[in-house]
C-alpha cells in the first residue's frame, strides 16, 4: 500500500456531522491499491476495565467512488454519545495496516485513545444546515433586461425593438418586471419552482452589476410595488425568488464613491473603499482597489463598520419588506469571511430558510462549513459537463473522474443543495458550445437534471437560444412559439417532471456504473432508500449496444421516458441518445 496516498482529516469533507445524530467519515487511498477498508471506532471513555483496553467496533466502509488518482471510502455512523475516536484498518492481498492520527501500525493500539482521530462532540449548532426546500428546486436564471418587455413606458432612452439586433455591452431592449409577470405561466409549464434574478437595483448598465443605490429598483424594471407583486405572484405559483447582490464592489455613481471623488481625503466616506493614495486616478490602473481593474467598480471595504452595517441593512431590507427567498452573492470570494458570517446571522434571523448562494468558481470549502454560505455556483460541475458533452475535450472516463472528484470535494449535505448550472450570463450559450448539435444539449440536460443538487437553467437554453461570450449570451428571449425549439422544451419539461416524481434523481447517492472511452458512454446509478435509477448516456457518434450489468430475472426495469418495461438484457441506444431506467425488485408471489 502506498502510505503517502492515504489521507484523512477529521474536518470538512472527510469527517462531518450530516445531521444531529450521524457522522459521515471518508478516507482517500491510492487508486486500485486497497482491497477493503474497515472503520475502527468507539467512545473515548468506554474501556474494558479488567484488561485496561479501549473498546471499539469494526465496520466495513464502502468504496464510494474513484477518480484519476484516488479511491474514496465512506461510512455513516451514529455514536451513542455523540463523540468518537476512530481509525482505519486497510487490507490488500498481502497486508493489513492500521491508520490513525499518529501514523501507521500493524495492529490497532488499545492502550490509549490518543492514537486515534477525534470527533470531540457532535454539536447540533455545528451541523451544516441549508434550507431543505432547495433540494427540490429547479432554478431558472433570468437576466431581467432581456426576458420580456411588458411595459414599454418604462423603456430607457435609445431602447431597441425587442430582439432586433445582436446585443452589445451597452444596448437596451426594455425587459422589465411586467414582462416577467406576464410569462410566469410559461415557467410553471416548464416545471420551474425557483427564479434567480441578476441584479435589479438602480444602475446605469444593462447588467446592473454597477449599483448606484442598493435600496432602489432600477426604474427601467418598474417600481417596488410592481416587484412586490412579482414576488407575490411567484409565491402563489410555488416559485421561490432569489436576488443578486454585489457587496464586493459598488458602481461608479454610488453616492459615497461620488463623495470621495468630490472631496478626496476630506470625504467622510473615504474609508468605505480601499484607496492607496489621493487624488483618485483611474489610469493606467486605478490607485484604489476595484473589481479586476475596472475603475467604475470600486471595491467596498467590508471591514469598515459603517459599510458592513449598510450592506447588512440592504440584505435584511429586501427579505423583510419583499419576502425574497434567497441571495446570490457576486464575487463572494473577495469579501472577508467575517462579513459573510455576520451576513448569515443577520438574514437567517429574519428568515431562517433563506438560501445563501456564493459566486465562487474554485474550491469553496472555506465558505461551506455552515457559518457562511448554503451553496456556491458549482462551476467545476459546469466545466466537466461542457468539456465532455459540448466540446469533446475529454472522454467518458475522464468525465467520470471529474464528477467523482467534485462529488467527494464536499460533504454530502453540501452536495444536496449545490447550485448546478450548465450556463449563465457569464458563459457562452450551451447550444453554441455544442456546435448547435441539439442532441448534445439534450444529453447535458439529462445529466444535469438527474444529478443531485439544485439545478439551474439559464433563460432560453430550454428553447434553443444561441450566443457566444458576453454580451452575445444575453440576447432577448424568443416568445414566438414557431421560433422556439419546442422539442427541446418538451425534453427539459419531461426531465423536470421525472425529477419531481423520483427522489433518487433529486438527491440520491451517485455511483458510476461503467464508462467506455471507445464508445464514449457513461452509465451511473442514483439510489435513495428503496429507489434505484440507472442512467445511460451515449455521448458517441454511433449506436451503442448496451448490456444491463445485472440479471433481469428478479427485477422489473422500466424505461421512464417511454414507460415500457425491458425484457431483453441488451438494448440499442442511438447516437447521442440516453436511457433513464427505474430498477425495482420483483415482488414475491
Amino acid at each position: 500500500m502506498l502510505k503517502e496516498a492515504i489521507y484523512h482529516r477529521p474536518k470538512d469533507a472527510f469527517a462531518y456531522a450530516y445531521d444531529e445524530r450521524t457522522l459521515h467519515i471518508r478516507l482517500r487511498t491510492k487508486k486500485d491499491d486497497v482491497d477493503a477498508v474497515y472503520l475502527l471506532f468507539g467512545d473515548p471513555y468506554v474501556w474494558d476495565e479488567e484488561k485496561n483496553e479501549w473498546l471499539f467496533f469494526k465496520q466495513p466502509m464502502q468504496k464510494s467512488g474513484t477518480d484519476r488518482l484516488f479511491d474514496y471510502w465512506f461510512i455513516a455512523v451514529q455514536p451513542p454519545y455523540r463523540r468518537l475516536r476512530y481509525g482505519f484498518e486497510l487490507h490488500d492481498e498481502e497486508n493489513v495496516l492500521v491508520y490513525t492520527e499518529k501514523g501507521f501500525y500493524d495492529k490497532a493500539p488499545t492502550d490509549d485513545t490518543a492514537y486515534y482521530f477525534c470527533f470531540p462532540f457532535l454539536n447540533r449548532i455545528d451541523v451544516f444546515d441549508a434550507p431543505s426546500w432547495v433540494k427540490d428546486t429547479v432554478w431558472y436564471q433570468i437576466f431581467p433586461e432581456r426576458f420580456a418587455n411588458g411595459n414599454p413606458k418604462l423603456n430607457p432612452p435609445n431602447t431597441l425593438p425587442w430582439g432586433s439586433v445582436e446585443p452589445t455591452t451597452t444596448s437596451f431592449f426594455g425587459g422589465d418586471f411586467e414582462g416577467i409577470i406576464d410569462h410566469l405561466d410559461y415557467l410553471v409549464e416548464l416545471g420551474i419552482n425557483g427564479i434567480y434574478f441578476t441584479p435589479i437595483f438602480k444602475a446605469p448598465s444593462n447588467h446592473k452589476y454597477d449599483t448606484i443605490d442598493y435600496f432602489e429598483i432600477d426604474p427601467q424594471f418598474g417600481d417596488k410595488q410592481t416587484f412586490k407583486r412579482l414576488v407575490e405572484e411567484c409565491h402563489k405559483k410555488g416559485i421561490r425568488v432569489m436576488l443578486d447582490a454585489v457587496f464586493n464592489h459598488s458602481g461608479y455613481y454610488f453616492a459615497p464613491f461620488q463623495d470621495v471623488l468630490k472631496n478626496g481625503e476630506k470625504s467622510r466616506y473615504k474609508d468605505w473603499f480601499h484607496i492607496r493614495e489621493f487624488p483618485l486616478q483611474a489610469e493606467p490602473i486605478p490607485n484604489y482597489d476595484t473589481f479586476a481593474f475596472v475603475p467604475e467598480m470600486p471595491k467596498l471595504n467590508t471591514e469598515n463598520p459603517e459599510v458592513k452595517q449598510y450592506l447588512l441593512d440592504v440584505a435584511t431590507y429586501w427579505i423583510r419588506e419583499f419576502d425574497i427567498d434567497g441571495w446570490r452573492l457576486d464575487v463572494a470570494n473577495e469579501v472577508d469571511h467575517q462579513f459573510w458570517r455576520e451576513f448569515r446571522q443577520a438574514v437567517k434571523a429574519i428568515k431562517p430558510d433563506v438560501y445563501i448562494l456564493g459566486e465562487i468558481w474554485h474550491d469553496a470549502m472555506p465558505w461551506l462549513r455552515g457559518d457562511q454560505f448554503d451553496a456556491v455556483m458549482n462551476y467545476p460541475f459546469t466545466n466537466g459537463a461542457l468539456n465532455y458533452f459540448a466540446k469533446g475535450h475529454v472522454r467518458a472516463s475522464e468525465f467520470a473522474n471529474t464528477i467523482i472528484h467534485v462529488w467527494h470535494n464536499y460533504p454530502q449535505n453540501v452536495n444536496e443543495v449545490a447550485f448546478n448550472l450548465l450556463g449563465s450570463h457569464d458563459t457562452p450559450r450551451i447550444l453554441t458550445e455544442c456546435g448547435e448539435q441539439k442532441e448534445k444539449v439534450k444529453l447535458m440536460f439529462t445529466f444535469q437534471l438527474s444529478f443531485s443538487g439544485s439545478p439551474c437553467i439559464y433563460y432560453g437554453d430550454e428553447i434553443g437560444l444561441t450566443g457566444g461570450k458576453d454580451p452575445l449570451c444575453r440576447k432577448c428571449m424568443v416568445w414566438e412559439k414557431e421560433k422556439q425549439d419546442r422539442d427541446l422544451f418538451a425534453h427539459v419539461q419531461t426531465l423536470i417532471s421525472l425529477r419531481k416524481q423520483y427522489r433518487a434523481l433529486r438527491f440520491g447517492e451517485f455511483h458510476v456504473l461503467e464508462t467506455n472511452d471507445e464508445t464514449n458512454h457513461i452509465a451511473y446509478v442514483k439510489t435513495y432508500d428503496d429507489e434505484t435509477i440507472v442512467c445511460v448516456l451515449n455521448n458517441g457518434e454511433t449506436a451503442l449496444e448496451w448490456t444491463v450489468p445485472f440479471s433481469l430475472a428478479d427485477k422489473t426495469v422500466t424505461n421512464l421516458w417511454t414507460n415500457e418495461q425491458m425484457t431483453e438484457q441488451t438494448m440499442t441506444i442511438e447516437p447521442y441518445g440516453f436511457r433513464v431506467l427505474l430498477v425495482q425488485a420483483t415482488s414475491a408471489e
